[in-house]
Parts: structure tokens; sequence; C-alpha cells
């Protein structure tokens, strides 16, 4: 189903970071602006809160 079809697009924003749900259930994380503390990267099928740890777990383990 496309966009244009009437599907709505959602995403999460969490610690300067944009989640982006995939029809295939896997997420694309961003960074919600520039300069990037991480680079942009997929997130394996999983629930929002796996996502957030880790992210989490990158953060720390860049710091």
């Amino acid at each position: 189903m496309s966009a244009a079809s009437g599907s709505q697009r959602w995403v999460v924003r969490y610690r300067g970071f944009v989640l982006i749900p995939q029809s295939d259930l896997t997420w694309v994380v961003r960074p919600e602006r520039s300069p990037m503390r991480c680079l942009p990267f997929r997130a394996p099928a999983s629930s929002v809160d796996d996502v957030k740890a880790l992210i989490d777990w990158r953060l720390t383990a860049a710091a």
C-alpha cells in the first residue's frame, strides 16, 4: 500500500534520532539533525523498545 492510497506513515523520536518503521518490520534509524553522532543504520525486526535499547548501546559504545 502506498502513501497515496491512505496508509499512514509514523515515526518515533528518541534521543536525537528518528525511528522509521519499514514494511518488512525492520527500522531505519537516522539522526534528527547534523552533526551526526552516529551514522544512519537499519535495525532488525523488533519492538520499538528493542530499537531504543540498541540506540542507547551504540551511544554508550561511542562515548
